[in-house]
Order: structure tokens, then sequence, then C-alpha cells
């Protein structure tokens, strides 16, 4: 659960010490999340290759500027840390005794008036690091000081000053405080100072700046309509999954929950069928030798659970393609055998700091719809098309019709060659332009043992959320030795491509959760079907409707308890039940069913046999 610390050393079986149940720290290094955070504020601070911010960024800036100044205002002892621009607002990290909460924020707002209506402009001037040091321990801003340290000695130092406010910062911003029309303070939240669990907690106050009132109010009114939807809220409601103490960040899922998660598996499972994979099953911990020999050690191990068995180093696996690349080595295999398609449902875990786990979208157990293909040279654009077809297929059966597509190339600290690292990207854009596929390059993101193409999905609050991804790597078969025998006879080494579509199915399962606000389509539904007898008397009849609709397989739930129908009804309707049939004297008598939506409506009565066969239709797997 957020906020709960990494369980300490517990027991094992015999002939086992669990040494760690956490990161395996490396000289105290900060989290990764909370360092990049820290690392791309510096940047925005002093690089002036960094690219301009849109005008929207630079209005929300400002904004963090001028929060910043109303809270120094009212708390005077306050110190500031940095205040960035974010995808849909801003905040600014700051330490103070007084703790805020969110009937603070009245005050706050008030007072970031009073500097709006001021119009102070923005005024731009460069200064020493030594006149820096000097000003901000002067205003006892020990904060900017670190700050300060921690830029580059050849970097320019530029202040910004508004009114009787000066901040460290390189811009830009607008004109004056009176260009800031519609903003609003949302939430209070703890941040570790410079990214570092082990530096002083300060309090991250966010915010969001628009244009204009209109965009603030439709924002804000999304933002109240994403609270309703929120996966943890209606996951509750819905009966779905449950957290615990005693397993951080690791779901629990109940009866009605397991239904909907092994439906997306057996989903997943028809598109395997389809398209030529293989499932296979490997162990869950292994020897650390072997995430030595891949090189997930050196680049992940924080992220990793450590154990030591008779006096042996394991592993708890964070990720499939090490084991898949023993299993591929332990037989031989010919170039016509290739492209071999591995999936494997394996349970995975990673380490995630307990102050950026979230619900089912950020846990540290999981499982991924994961394969991994070995393929020869010539098999590469082939295999990239079928893989990204099938992951196409997958997102329309879920409703994202348009995922926005982008490839994410050669990151700092890459393994390998910078000439294959070329002929990997190049493979990965012709596959695209070959289907015709638009897509956008991120640079530099790319695993640090191949470039990959990423698949994002937006949801029905139009919110963005990375899903598939499909990696090309020549890294992991180098280093695992891993050959076939070609048409001459000889070895050759296979290509790997590492493909997820839905990704982490807790994750995919809290997105979709909140893209359709729990009203999960006819297929996936917990309970299909809600059978509710009037009275008594209209007992048996419900029994034999459900009993019928059992036999073809369809999810029911018959309500004979002795509760009003509209409690009854009621009740279906916020487990968000796909069809209710309400049976009363008429449907006995005539044999029938009225199916009621969750919605509300009521069909008109028909036969049993024609709704089983209707339905039976519609809660057939999507493909």
């Amino acid at each position: 659960m957020p906020g709960d610390p990494p369980p300490g050393p517990v027991g094992w079986t015999p002939g086992g010490r669990l040494l760690a149940c956490g990161p395996r720290r490396l000289g105290g290094a900060p989290s990764e999340a909370m360092a990049s955070e820290y690392e791309q504020e510096l940047e925005h601070m002093i690089d002036p290759s960094v690219p301009d911010l849109s005008p929207l960024e630079t209005l929300r800036h400002s904004a963090a500027h001028i929060m910043a100044d109303a809270i120094k205002q009212l708390w005077p002892d306050a110190q500031l840390g940095f205040g960035p621009h974010t995808e849909d607002g801003f905040y600014y990290d700051i330490k103070m005794d007084h703790r805020l909460t969110p009937e603070d924020f009245e005050a706050i707002e008030a007072k970031m008036q009073e500097v709006v209506k001021g119009k102070h402009p923005f005024a731009c001037r460069e200064i020493s690091r030594d006149e820096a040091v000097a000003y901000f321990e002067a205003q006892g801003e020990k904060l900017k000081v670190e700050a300060i340290d921690a830029i580059p000695g050849d970097a320019t130092l530029t202040l910004y000053e508004s009114g009787s406010f000066t901040d460290l910062c390189r811009g830009p911003h607008v004109e004056h405080t009176g260009r800031l029309k519609a903003f609003k303070l949302l939430r209070v939240a703890g941040a570790y100072w410079r990214g570092d669990e082990k530096g002083p907690m300060l309090q991250r106050i966010y915010g969001t700046a628009f244009s204009n009132p209109k965009e603030l109010r439709a924002h804000l009114k999304a933002l109240e309509e994403a609270k309703k939807r929120d996966h943890r809220k209606v996951g509750k409601e819905l009966g779905l999954f449950h957290f615990d103490p005693i397993a951080p960040a690791s779901p629990f899922f109940t009866a009605r929950g397991t239904v909907v998660y092994n439906h997306l598996m057996a989903y997943v499972r028809e598109l395997y069928a389809k398209h030529g994979y293989g499932e296979v099953i490997t162990p869950q911990i292994f020897d650390m030798e072997l995430f030595k020999r891949s090189g997930h050690y050196d680049h992940y191990i924080d992220n990793m659970f450590a154990c030591e068995i008779d006096e042996r180093e394991y592993g708890v696996k964070p990720m499939n393609c090490p084991s898949h690349c023993m299993l591929f080595k332990s037989t031989r295999h010919s170039y016509r055998e290739l492209p071999i398609r591995m999936a494997d449902f394996g349970r995975l875990h990673r380490y995630e700091r307990a102050g950026a786990t979230h619900g089912l979208t950020r846990v540290r157990t999981f499982c991924q719809d994961d394969a991994h293909i070995f393929c020869r040279l010539d098999q590469i654009e082939q295999e990239i098309v079928n893989v990204t077809t099938m992951i196409l297929e997958c997102y329309r059966a879920f409703g994202f019709d348009q995922p926005e597509i982008e490839i994410s190339t050669r990151p700092e600290g890459f393994l390998g060659e910078v000439e294959t690292w070329d002929r990997a990207e190049a493979a990965l854009e012709a596959a695209l332009k070959a289907q015709g596929l638009p897509y956008v390059i991120n640079k530099g993101d790319g695993a640090f043992y191949g470039p990959k193409i990423d698949f994002q999905v937006r949801d029905a609050l139009r919110r963005s959320w990375q899903l598939g991804t499909v990696q090309l790597d020549f890294q992991l078969p180098e280093r695992f030795e891993l050959e076939f025998v070609d048409a001459d006879d000889g070895r050759s080494r296979p290509v790997m491509i590492h493909r997820a579509m839905l990704g982490s199915l807790e994750r995919f399962f809290g997105v979709y959760l909140e893209h359709t606000a729990g009203k999960f389509p006819t297929w996936l539904a917990p309970v299909q079907v809600a059978v509710l007898p009037i009275t008594d008397a209209h007992a048996d009849w419900a029994r034999e409707v459900a009993d019928a609709l059992r036999a073809a397989k369809i999810r029911v739930e018959v309500d004979e308890r002795s509760e009003k129908l509209g409690l009854k009804i009621r009740e279906a309707t916020l487990l968000r039940v796909p069809y209710m049939l309400v049976l009363g004297d008429k449907e006995v008598e005539a044999r029938q069913v009225a199916p009621r939506t969750r919605d509300g409506k009521t069909g008109e009565a028909e036969s049993l046999e024609a709704f089983v066969t209707r339905l039976s239709e519609e809660a057939r797997l999507p493909l």
C-alpha cells in the first residue's frame, strides 16, 4: 500500500534465508523515478539546449512561481525546492514546519490572486555562482544553495524576479503575473528532496493552470470524473480485489476479480493460438549468475528481490527474457524452425518504492502477457509486422481503436555496437512504414539492450496509457551464445524480439476498469446475468432460468433474498451486471424473460431459449 515501508527480512524454507525484501542499494542512490524528476528540473534550470516551453507550459511554469511567492508571503520561513510545470499542471516542492492541507488552499489562492492583480513583470538577470550562493544564504534558502552546488561549474545561472519574489530559474516565463487567468490548487503530497529517500521530506503542492476559465472548468470536471472512475474505488465497490499491508503493493484478487483476470488471459491465449505462439512455464527464482549474464544485474539490481539459498545468491525474476534464452538454448534448432514464438504468463516481482506504488497500476508482483520471438535476420521485418498486427487487433477488442505509436532509440549506457543499434532501429521503422502506420521518434528512451516500439492508448477521459511494447534485441542472443543451424549447416545467431500487448495484466486491469467505469463488456463481466425473482413463488422459474444460462456457460447469480425488488435491482446495477432478469407472475406463466440492462433499459419479453442464444453470442471472446 502507498506509504508502507519495504518489508524487512523474514524466515523462509529450510536451507534458505531471505536476505533482502527490497532493492539492493548501490551506494544509497536516489530512487529512479524521483532522481529523474530532479535531474530534469536541473536541466530546465540551467541547460540552454533544453527545448523551449510551449505557451501553456510557460504559463504553468509561471504559475508555480506565483504559488511559491504566495506561500512565502504566508509562511516566510518556508524553504523552496523546485517548481516545474507538468503534463497537466505544475507543482512546487517546499520545506516548511506548517503541515499544508487542502484547507490552506483558499488562503494560498487568494494570495496568488493578489500577485496576479499586481501584474509584476518577470525580469531575468544573470548572476555569478558566488553571488547566487550569497543571495540565497542570506534569504535562508538552504535548498537553493544545495541546488546551486549540484549545477556544473561552467553553467550560466539566472534569476527571475517578479515583484518582491526572486527564484533561481532558466525560464521562460510569461510577460507578467497578470497573464495567469485561470488556476486551481489540487492536492499536496510528500516528496524527497533531490529524489533521495535519505534526504528531508518536502511538501509537494500540485496545481493546474489554463489560458482561460472555460478550459480550467473542463479540466476540473474531467478530474472529478476521474475520481469517480478511480480503479481503487470502483474495484472496492465491485468487490474485485483487495490490498493488505501484510503484502505491500501486492493485490489479492477476489473470485469476481479473478474471473476478469482469467478472461483477460483466455483472450490473449486465443490470440496466441491464432498467431502461432507456444506457451511455456519457467521458474520463479534463479541463481543471480543468470541476471549477471543477461546484464540485468548491472542495470536492474535496485529493482530486484534478492535472497540466499545454500550459500548461493539468487534473484526472484523481474522479467522472463533470460529464462526464455535458457529454454531456447536447451534444444538444437534449425533455421527451418524459426521463428519460434515463446509466450509466458509467469509471475514477476519488482521492487517499487512504497511512495511510488499505486493500486493496480504500480505493484510489486504482476503477470505480463509476455512473449519472446527468436528469428533469423531476414525474418525481422515480417515478424514486427505480425506482432504489430496482433497488438492492434487486441486493442480493437477493448475499444482502443487509434493507439499512438513511438519508436524509442538508443539510450545512454546501451549494450552492443552503434552499427547494430542503427540496423535495429531501421528495421523497426521499415516495419511500421510497410503498414502505413504513423509514428514518432522518442529519442534515447530505448531499453539498454535494444530499441523498441511503444503503443499508447487513450481511455474514455482521453488520458494516455502506455500498454504494448515491441523490443528488438541483438544483445541477449550474443550474451547467451544462442545459435541455430543455418542453411549452410553452419551456426548463426538468432535475433530476439521482446513483445507484450496488454503489458502487466494488473496494470491493464486498473486502466480498463477506469476506462469502462466498471461496466465491463458482457464477455468480461464477473457476473453476466442477475436473476431477480420478485417473490418466493417465482423462485422455481428463476432456478430453471439460471440452470439454462449456466448450461450455456453464462455467469449467473440468483438473488432469492426476501428483499424488495427495488433494492435487488439497485444492488445489481451498482455491481454493473450487464443484464437483470426480473421474474414475476407474467414471466412465470409465459415461461419468458424480460431483460433489463444495467443502464435501466428494459427490452421486450422473449423466450428463455432466444435470450440464451443471443447472450451466448455476446458473451463469447471477441475474436
